[in-house]
């Protein structure tokens, strides 16, 4: 399988098997980057970026679980330090603990969906996360967590952005499944655990309070009064998309993962040359900061 290629060619194949890919409560900043010339050379040879490409390729393909912490860790991709290395060899112990789950797809028979979460201003920078899911047939088809570029004055205004952002994956999505199958059936559900974002993206009387979030956030106002999405309010308990916002303690995210149609995997191997140049790393590098 593709994960014990990364646990071969990073040294951590004896490495302990855990069960969250990032601890609760974990504090990640680029106050932690190396910050003198000595801690820098400490860095130098550390195959950080190549970890989080290895990283990226299964949190955007196969496993949604490690998004938002794959998302979180590449912000450091330019100075990372010693705290940002370990949490990404917690990751990649998560995957070994995780190797034998796999997408099901076509589980149930809903057709497509969406789910949509974000914190508010969790992160050091303040920032807000934000994530969404896409399903189809009960299957996640499309899944991301990404800081907003704007900084949100309340949870509600990311949680509306966010809706923003959604809403084009979801017509990107439509669109190609009516080419390729057959025309999805309209108003697509999209499930929110915001009232206050629901009723900004449903109600146009609430505009003269969003003056300065910027003119692209609006465009799911359109959406939503030409019956193209149908907003849903659900419990934060039920919303799937919370797995990409928040590092989560492992009931709730085995919990999630459930929803998610994640299960037992049976299959091949996947060999990849895109990590396989670093299988050469000294094992004393990779556990250096250790």
């Amino acid at each position: 399988m593709y994960v014990n290629t990364i646990l071969e060619c990073f040294h951590l194949g004896d490495a302990k098997p855990a069960y969250i890919p990032m601890h609760i409560g974990a504090f990640l900043s680029s106050d932690q980057s190396p910050s003198t010339h000595e801690e820098t050379s400490d860095m130098a040879e550390i195959p950080y970026q190549q970890g989080i490409g290895s990283l990226m390729y299964t949190a955007t393909s196969t496993h949604p679980g490690i998004a938002f912490a794959v998302s979180i860790l590449s912000q450091f991709m330019r100075n990372p330090g010693c705290p940002h290395w370990e949490a990404v060899k917690d990751v990649i112990h998560y995957l070994k603990g995780t190797a034998n789950v796999k997408l099901t797809l076509g589980a149930k028979a809903e057709g497509l969906e969406a789910y949509v979460d974000s914190d508010w201003a969790l992160q050091p920078h303040r920032h807000s996360m934000s994530g969404y899911t896409v399903l189809l047939h009960g299957a996640p088809v499309a899944w991301s967590s990404w800081k907003q570029y704007l900084i949100a004055l309340s949870t509600a205004e990311a949680e509306y952005i966010a809706l923003t952002t959604v809403a084009r994956e979801v017509l990107y999505l439509q669109s190609l499944l009516s080419e390729l199958y057959e025309p999805v059936k309209l108003p697509i559900p999209v499930y929110c655990d915001n009232q206050g974002a629901i009723a900004l993206a449903s109600n146009h009387k609430f505009h003269a309070c969003m003056k300065h979030v910027d003119l692209r956030y609006h465009f799911i106002r359109t959406q939503v009064s030409d019956g193209i999405f149908d907003l849903q309010y659900c419990p934060t308990e039920e919303n799937i998309a919370d797995a990409f916002t928040k590092a989560l303690p492992q009931p709730r995210l085995e919990k999630l993962r459930a929803a998610l149609c994640l299960s037992t995997a049976r299959g091949g191997v996947l060999y990849s040359r895109s990590i396989a140049n670093y299988s050469e790393t000294s094992p004393s590098l990779i556990s250096k900061c250790s």
